[in-house]
């Protein structure tokens, strides 16, 4: 069977707490809305909809106030988003070892790959706008059997995919946190994602 590894992106692959903060805070006073920017960043995973939501914005106001926050993000965010450490040597490592990469993220799509064009990151598949338990139609329908992620809606895709979770504790949860929500392995970050790699398929029947 082929190697197929997706990764979400957000606190996983990529920081863009400083731009997500900014660009949420800058609806906030477009809007006239109460919405918290850095409570924002500091949670990333849900999708924009359900943080709108939280926040309890008036839900006929929802699909405008998404708009415009897509429209500031390539300004706002893209500029300000860093690699986290050993992203690229992950996504490097999955290639040489001869397997596929897939993102899959509760992202807007589009936003995701300017973050990868920006990054000069090549991946196999992009799959956006999926949360949780619906990043498993990405996963099956192209085979990966490891997803690795630093939510617990990460966690939860990964398994109704049947998929080995693999968390990281760059995001809002800490590593205890990610192994009570069911991850199957948890690395200290993705600078130990190639040698555990090596270790799993070496493992694999």
């Amino acid at each position: 069977m082929t190697l197929a590894v997706g990764f979400d992106l957000d606190m996983t692959l990529i920081d863009a707490r400083p731009g997500m903060a900014a660009a949420m805070n800058a609806l906030a006073a477009e809007s006239g809305l109460a919405l918290d920017g850095e409570h924002f960043a500091a949670n990333l995973g849900p999708p924009l909809d359900m943080v709108l939501r939280g926040f309890e914005a008036p839900e006929e106001r929802i699909p405008t106030l998404i708009t415009r926050f897509r429209e500031l993000y390539p300004t706002t965010v893209i500029p300000s988003t860093l690699p986290l450490p050993g992203a690229a040597e992950a996504l490097a490592a999955v290639k040489e070892r001869g397997g596929r990469t897939l993102v899959v993220t509760g992202k807007y799509g589009l936003n995701a790959q300017r973050h990868l064009d920006a990054l000069g990151w090549t991946v196999d598949v992009l799959a956006g706008e999926l949360w949780a338990e619906a990043k498993a139609e990405a996963l099956l329908a192209h085979g990966a059997t490891i997803y690795v992620g630093d939510h617990e809606g990460d966690v939860r895709g990964a398994r109704a995919a049947g998929a080995l979770a693999v968390g990281v504790p760059t995001g809002p949860l800490t590593a205890d946190a990610l192994r009570a929500a069911g991850a199957d392995v948890v690395l200290d970050s993705l600078l130990d994602f190639p040698t555990w790699l090596d270790t799993h398929l070496a493992l694999a029947p």
